[in-house]
């Protein structure tokens, strides 16, 4: 079984072999702001020999059928199963979050398990030959063919988890790929790049760390077919206008501002409460998916308003390692500031704010305390942009009508829930202007489920038939017989 060093020193992945870098850059634990590693920084030949590499392993690859595709992938899955705790150690001291959490709640453990049941899935996908006319005269076939180089951007967030999402669909469907990990948490990616080398042939799957340089290089390099990026707005329309010299492919998940709204005869529940409390704070808001504003009925505001309140007071911010660590810091000194920035703009404006509200940056560490804003107005930036961190506005509406017109009034389009009777939910989640919307449940994902979002959210899809098609070309033959 493949096994890493995980004490050793962290190298590129190009062509089946482990590569130092002409520089290096530091890796910092946000929960102490210590140096964890030291990891290599790619040059703009090494990348040139990454993305040279992916194309010439493509037409060996892609020649295989699904089912010897498939093989490896497999063998790639038990391989990250072999090295799945010290995996998940490394997550939680680069990434931040809880390595051991209550159960539904992604720690770092819960996305390394989760990465590698995503792998061992999709590997068992296919996307059959669709026969759409078959006569005596005729045939009319669609294959689907793959696209060739993919080069893989990852976030910071969930680097394992999203990381690996991308990998198996590109590498099942036929493609080889290029991946360069966040520059704040390269070094989960650099190991799981070191595992592929003893599984898959040469060259198929590359991993190469530095800055935005390289990826601004895998996105504009005319040998790249498609690039597969998870990330901000603003950064995603970068990677749409550096991929469009050349026409690439772009799959882009970008940011969210979600909504939830509980509707009238909603019961205040522990559960309702508890459920919706995790999923706006789960890995400290640093999340697109996260409740960003949450919509609470007149009729129920207060009660609901005080039931979470209480239940913030109760948890514990700390280090991740530390096992009764509820919520663990901001990833990154540069999305540390931007809700410092937050911070003081609800400061200024005297918002109420009847939990959190004042992070401490005399203490080491990128912590931010879980906050609450009490029914700021709509125009407000806490409303109206992502903070991306452990900050909530509870909104209070009248009428159903006022709740999903103002849930609709944004430029993002991500990904929505509705709470309440169940006919009525049913109604209100058909008018949401997301990509998913859950009713009565929340951050529900599946292998064949697709998800991707609606307005700047995105373009494309992951998983599911749909995400699978994403890395390929529609092929139609038709033959006269």
């Amino acid at each position: 079984m493949t096994t890493v060093d995980w004490n050793g020193p962290y190298k590129l992945s190009i062509n089946g072999e482990l590569v130092d870098a002409p520089s290096i850059f530091t890796v910092f634990n946000p929960a102490t702001d210590g140096v964890i590693a030291e990891a290599p920084a790619a040059s703009a030949e090494q990348m040139e020999q990454a993305i040279a590499a992916a194309r010439a392993a493509f037409p060996a690859w892609s020649a295989l059928s699904y089912e010897e595709r498939s093989a490896y992938i497999e063998r790639y899955a038990d391989a990250l199963e072999a090295n799945r705790d010290e995996l998940a150690r490394l997550l939680t001291t680069e990434q931040g979050k809880p390595l051991k959490t209550p159960s539904g709640r992604v720690g770092g453990e819960v996305e390394t398990d989760a990465a590698i049941y995503w792998v061992r899935e999709v590997g068992k996908r296919k996307l059959p030959t669709e026969v759409i006319e078959d006569t005596a005269e005729h045939t009319v076939e669609v294959h689907h063919t793959p696209l060739g180089v993919v080069g893989a951007i990852l976030p910071w967030n969930f680097p394992v988890l999203l990381g690996l999402w991308k990998v198996a669909p590109c590498l099942i469907t036929g493609n080889t790929m290029v991946l360069k990990p966040a520059p704040t948490t390269p070094l989960t990616s650099l190991r799981f790049g070191e595992i592929a080398q003893g599984v898959f042939p040469p060259g198929v799957l590359n991993v190469i760390s530095g800055g935005n340089e390289q990826g601004q290089q895998l996105v504009e390099h005319p040998h790249v077919d498609k690039i597969s990026f998870t990330g901000s707005i603003a950064t995603g329309k970068k990677v749409m206008a550096g991929g469009a010299a050349t026409l690439k492919r772009v799959t882009l998940e970008l940011g969210g501002n979600d909504p939830a709204i509980v509707l009238p005869g909603t019961e205040v529940t522990d559960t309702l409460v508890e459920t919706l409390f995790e999923a706006a704070y789960g890995n400290s808001g640093q999340w697109c998916i996260a409740v960003k504003r949450l919509y609470i009925h007149d009729s129920i505001y207060d009660q609901f308003r005080d039931k979470f309140v209480a239940l913030a007071k109760s948890k514990k911010l700390g280090d991740g390692m530390e096992p009764d660590t509820d919520f663990g810091p901001i990833q990154n000194k540069m999305q540390y500031g931007k809700l410092i920035d937050m911070f003081a703009d609800v400061e200024k404006n005297g918002y109420t704010v009847p939990v959190g509200g004042k992070i401490d940056q005399s203490q080491p560490g990128n912590f931010v305390p879980l906050t609450v804003v009490d029914n700021p107005p709509h125009d407000s930036r806490i409303v109206q942009e992502e903070p991306f961190g452990p900050i909530l506005p509870l909104l209070k509406y009248s009428t159903v009508d006022e709740a999903v017109a103002k849930a609709n009034e944004t430029r993002f389009g991500l990904g929505g829930s509705v709470w309440g009777p169940h006919a009525e939910a049913n109604k209100v989640a058909l008018r949401l202007e997301t990509g998913t919307v859950w009713v009565n449940e929340i951050h529900v994902h599946g292998i064949d489920i697709p998800f991707g979002g609606h307005k700047e959210s995105g373009m494309g899809v992951e998983n599911g038939a749909e995400g699978l098609a994403e890395f390929t070309n529609t092929k139609t033959i038709m033959f006269k017989k």
